[in-house]
């Protein structure tokens, strides 16, 4: 798959675009979505009892899901070229040998890895920006949270991860690149 910094980074640009979507659609429609509707009187669904708490809840205020797009996208972003990729190639490597062992069984080691890695990372750093803040800070509430977070998300992101977002990703980086991997397999048969 990617073979460069660039392609490495634009391969991450797109899986944390589609992945951020996602986790916010679930979280606010399959996590939260009741309680926003039955907390929000006389709202019809998730979208209007959003906007009639003036959106949502983040870092102790109300913001717009625009805004909480881009800052999960933002911080997911570098923690997958940071942690996420790098580690999780490692690991794989553990397990697997990219030049014996078949590629989908490696690629599915990569993508199972990084959602070890990224899933409970992420988690923890929405226990800090979807902490109630408006009843003081409390270390255990924030371990349960985090806890929380990640019993809600794992199965979610491992499926999704698996199953849709990376056949996906894979897919569109094929289409999108596939002079340079052309090219790389001509390399490959003349080598």
């Amino acid at each position: 798959m990617p073979r460069n910094q660039f392609q490495r980074m634009f391969f991450a640009f797109l899986t944390v675009l589609v992945t951020v979507h996602a986790y916010v659609f679930y979280s606010l429609y399959v996590v939260n979505g009741n309680t926003l509707i039955a907390v929000n009187e006389g709202a019809t669904g998730v979208l209007d009892a959003i906007k009639m708490q003036g959106g949502v809840y983040m870092c102790g205020r109300f913001v717009p899901i625009w805004a909480v797009i881009i800052v999960e996208f933002i911080l997911a972003f570098l923690l997958e070229n940071i942690m996420g990729s790098p580690c999780s190639f490692k690991l794989a490597c553990k397990v697997f040998d990219p030049r014996k062992d078949h590629p989908m069984l490696f690629e599915s080691a990569i993508i199972c890895a990084t959602v070890g890695l990224m899933c409970p990372a992420m988690s923890l750093i929405a226990a800090f920006l979807y902490y109630p803040y408006y009843a003081g800070f409390d270390i255990l509430t924030l371990i349960a949270n985090w806890i929380k977070l990640v019993c809600f998300n794992f199965p979610f992101a491992f499926f999704s991860q698996l199953f849709f977002i990376q056949p996906l990703i894979r897919t569109v980086f094929k289409f999108l690149f596939r002079k340079d991997i052309a090219a790389r397999n001509v390399q490959k048969q003349t080598a």
